[in-house]
C-alpha cells in the first residue's frame, strides 16, 4: 500500500474484526516526526510515546520534534539527516520509538495479533525498527522486496535483547559489510526476553521459498506468495519478455508459483495479489493455502492512512470507471516494477518533478574508489548520480517514491511554497472497490472483511 497507508488505525480495525492487522514499517521515523510537527492534535502519538519503556528517549523526541500548534502556514517539515551505515545513536533510538508507537497503537484495545511489514531493500533501519516493534508486542514480521534470509536469526538475537547483525548490500564491495544493532548500547539495563515474532517471507516463486526454508539463518514460519497483480513493488519477470503494448513488463508461465512444490515444504502460506474478492479465501484454502493477504481494498477504506483528498479522488474515479493501474517498469529507483494509479484526478508526482533526494531510504550503497561507502539514487539529480558512478540512462523515468508516498498520507514536503505531489499505488483488483460502494458513499475496514467472507 505504501508508507503509512496500512497505519495503526487500519491495522487496529482489521485486528478488531478478528484478522491479522499489519502495519507498514517503512519510513516510520520520518512519518512520526512529521506528524509531531503537525501537532499530534488528537494526542495519540504522545499517548503511545508515554508508554515507551524509556521515558528519556520519548521526552527527547518530543522536545526536538513536537510543535504543539502545528507548523506555521508555509513552513516546510524539518528533516532527519540522510541515513548512512555509520551508527547514529539518536537516529536508532528514534527508529525504535517510531516502530513502538505504530505497533502499540495498532494493538491498543483488543487482544488480536498485529504484524509489521518491512522492505528487505531498505536495509539500514530494519534492526532498530524490529526491536521497537518487538518491544510493543508485534507477533508477525513480513518481509519481501529482496531475500531476507538473515532476518530470522536477527529476530532470535533481538528477542534476547542481544546484538543483531545483517549483511549490507554494497555495489562493488571488495569486502563484506554489515549493519548491527545492540539494545544494550542504548539501554544497558536489559529487561526480560521479548517474544520472538513469527517470520513470513514474501516471495514470488517457489524456488525462493525453498531456498529460504532450507538456508535461512533461523526459523522461517511461512510465506506470503505475491502475484504480479499485487500493488506497490512487484518482482521482475523471471524471464525477459519485453513489455506489452502499454509498456508494462510482460509476465508469463515462468512467473506462476508451483503451489505443490510450496506445499511440500510443510510450512503455511498465504496467497496475495488478486485475492480481494468473495470466494478467494475458499479457493486459496482449496489449494492448500492457510489464507489470503489483501491490501488494495483496505487502502481506500475510512481507516486507511491515505489523506482524505487522494482517497476520495480514487473512490470517485472508481465509481466513474476511469481508474487505471499501470505497472511502471521505470518508476521505482529500486529497479523493481511498481504499480502506479492513473486517472484518479489527483495531481501526480511525475518524472518532471525537480529532482531532490532528501530522505534517502531507497539509496543504493556502493563502494567508492577510496574504499569508503557512498550513497546514490537514480531519482536524485542526474549530475550527482553520474558523478557517483551511475549510468545516466538509469535516471530515465525514475520517480521519488520516498517523497511521493509520504505525500499520499498527508505529510508531503513543501518546497519553495509548492507541495510535494502524491504517488498512489494499488493492485489490479482495486476496481472491486466499486462493489463495496454499492448503495453507500464510503466503506470501512469491517465492510471489506464482510465482503471477503461473503459467499461467492
Amino acid at each position: 500500500m505504501g508508507i503509512g497507508v496500512s497505519g495503526w488505525r487500519l491495522a487496529n480495525a482489521v485486528a478488531r474484526s478478528g484478522h491479522l492487522g499489519v502495519v507498514s514499517g517503512t519510513s516510520l521515523d520520518t512519518l512520526l516526526i512529521r506528524q509531531l510537527q503537525d501537532g499530534d492534535r488528537a494526542g495519540h502519538l504522545r499517548r503511545a510515546i508515554a508508554a515507551f519503556p524509556d521515558g528519556a528517549t520519548g521526552e527527547a523526541v518530543l522536545r526536538r520534534w513536537w510543535q504543539p500548534g502545528g507548523r506555521a502556514a508555509g513552513q516546510p517539515y524539518s528533516l532527519l539527516p540522510l541515513p548512512t551505515a555509520t551508527p547514529d545513536p539518536a537516529r536508532e533510538r528514534l527508529q525504535v520509538l517510531a516502530a513502538f508507537v505504530e505497533v502499540w497503537l495498532a494493538r491498543e484495545g483488543h487482544a488480536s495479533d498485529i504484524g509489521i511489514n518491512l522492505l528487505t531493500k531498505v536495509r539500514l533501519p530494519i534492526l532498530p525498527t524490529l526491536h521497537g516493534a518487538m518491544l510493543a508486542g508485534v507477533r508477525w514480521v513480513l518481509m519481501g522486496a529482496g531475500i531476507p534470509k538473515h532476518v530470522p536469526a536477527a529476530l532470535d538475537e533481538l528477542a534476547g535483547r542481544r546484538r543483531a547483525t545483517l549483511p549490507l548490500d554494497v555495489t562493488g564491495a571488495t569486502t563484506a559489510r554489515f549493519v548491527s544493532f545492540d539494545p544494550a548500547d542504548h539501554w544497558p539495563e536489559s529487561g526480560p526476553p521479548l517474544l520472538r515474532p513469527r517470520f513470513l517471507a514474501i516471495v514470488a516463486s517457489h524456488a525462493l521459498a525453498t531456498m529460504l526454508a532450507r538456508k535461512s539463518s533461523g526459523r522461517v514460519d511461512g510465506f506470503v506468495v505475491e502475484a504480479p497483480t499485487a500493488g506497490g513493488h512487484n518482482a521482475p519477470p523471471r524471464r525477459e519478455g519485453g513489455t506489452n503494448a502499454r509498456g508494462e513488463p510482460r509476465y508469463g508461465c515462468d512467473d506462476e508459483v508451483d503451489l505443490e512444490a510450496l506445499r511440500r515444504l510443510g510450512l503455511p502460506f498465504w496467497l496475495a495479489g488478486g485475492a480481494g474478492r468473495p470466494g478467494a479465501l475458499a479457493a486459496a484454502q482449496a489449494v492448500g493455502a492457510a489464507g489470503i493477504q489483501v491490501g488494495s481494498l483496505f487502502a481506500f477504506c475510512r481507516e486507511s492512512g491515505l489523506a482524505e483528498g487522494p482517497r476520495r479522488a480514487v473512490l470517485d474515479a472508481i465509481r466513474a470507471g476511469r481508474l487505471d493501474v499501470f505497472t511502471d517498469p521505470r518508476a521505482s529507483p529500486t529497479g523493481y516494477p511498481f504499480k502506479v494509479l492513473r486517472g484518479a484526478g489527483v495531481p501526480e508526482a511525475g518524472t518532471d518533478r525537480v529532482r531532490c533526494c532528501d530522505l534517502g531510504y531507497l539509496r543504493e550503497t556502493y563502494q567508492r574508489e577510496d574504499g569508503g561507502l557512498g550513497y546514490r539514487c537514480p531519482g536524485e539529480p542526474e549530475a550527482a548520480w553520474v558523478q557517483k558512478g551511475g549510468r545516466r540512462e538509469e535516471c530515465a523515468g525514475r520517480r521519488c517514491l520516498c517523497n511521493g508516498l509520504l505525500a499520499n498520507v498527508g505529510v508531503g514536503q513543501l518546497r519553495d511554497g509548492d507541495l510535494e505531489l502524491p504517488l498512489l499505488t494499488a493492485g489490479d483488483d482495486v476496481a472491486r472497490v466499486r462493489e463495496l460502494l454499492q448503495d453507500r458513499d464510503d466503506y470501512s475496514a469491517t465492510d471489506v472483511v464482510d465482503y471477503l467472507l461473503a459467499t461467492a
